[in-house]
This record gives structure tokens, C-alpha cells and sequence, in this order.
């Protein structure tokens, strides 16, 4: 079975229900409670370049992770729900970026990115400064190509 790795951590991060549903929480009272002044402008950032790239408004999903758009996914093993198409997180250690498929066959993608760490597929970077941003929108968009042609976007 494949999942992409942004969508198994996310996944992971699940117990019976999943905690990576959208909210009506404000991401703007969200963003205020992150210490981190670079972080805190850094996602601001991220925000208008993700709303751009999916046309979607920023919405919490969960407690921490701020999503743009949705889409349904179900896997073979019968385990289904929704997901942004793209999103991130403003941790204590670095900014969780929710936008890489994590396939190999991706990985191409990753070229140029910048200074970053990975998990599955979470892409980590200290600060928005240390990415290429060329390389993130392009990285971006084709996620969003592969997760909307692969599953069924909700159009809200």
C-alpha cells in the first residue's frame, strides 16, 4: 500500500478519530500563541504563499497544523478520511512542512530545496529562510497535481 508520507505522519499522529480533521478554530489566535516571533512571521508567509498556490483559505486542522483545501483519501487497508492539500506547522524545533508526497519518484523535487531535514515525508527547516522559495512552489504544485489527481478534492 502507498501512502504519501505527509499523509501517513498525519495519519501517525491519529488514534481512533482522527485529529487532523479542519476546525473552526482561528489560525490567526493559533499563530499568536507561537512563541517564536520568526516562526510566527514566517508562517504568515507561508500562509499567503499557499493560499495563492491552492486558492483555498488557511483553516486549523487539528490542534497545530494549518491546512489549505481538503481532499477524501481511502486506502486498501479501508482507513479513509480527509486532509489539506498542502499545510504546515509552526513547531518549537522547526516548521513542519506538509507538501511532499515523500515517493521516491519524487524526490527530484527536494533538488535546490535548501537547508531542511526530513522525517517520512515532513519536510523540517529552522526558519522559512533557509528554503528556496522557486524550489517550494514548484515542489507545492506538484504535490497538489498528484493529490488531486489521485484522490477526490472537496471543493468547500
Amino acid at each position: 500500500m502507498l501512502f504519501l508520507g505527509w499523509e501517513q505522519q498525519l495519519i501517525d499522529e491519529c488514534m481512533a478519530k482522527n485529529k487532523t480533521e479542519s476546525t473552526d478554530k482561528s489560525v490567526d489566535d493559533f499563530l499568536q500563541t507561537v512563541e517564536n516571533e520568526q516562526k510566527r512571521k514566517d508562517s504568515y508567509e507561508l500562509i499567503a504563499l499557499m493560499e495563492k498556490l491552492t486558492g483555498e483559505q488557511a483553516k486549523m486542522w487539528g490542534p497545530t497544523i494549518v491546512g489549505f483545501g481538503n481532499y477524501h483519501y481511502k486506502y486498501e487497508s479501508g482507513h479513509e478520511g480527509n486532509a489539506p492539500l498542502v499545510g504546515f506547522s509552526p513547531r518549537k524545533a522547526a516548521l513542519s512542512l506538509y507538501v511532499f508526497t515523500g515517493l521516491q519518484e519524487h524526490e527530484h523535487l527536494l533538488e535546490n530545496l535548501g537547508k531542511f531535514t526530513m522525517g517520512k515525508a515532513c519536510i523540517y527547516a529552522k526558519k522559512l529562510a533557509d528554503i528556496n522559495l522557486d524550489t517550494l512552489t514548484g515542489l507545492m504544485n506538484h504535490s497538489i497535481d498528484y493529490v488531486t489527481t489521485k484522490y477526490t478534492r472537496i471543493k468547500e
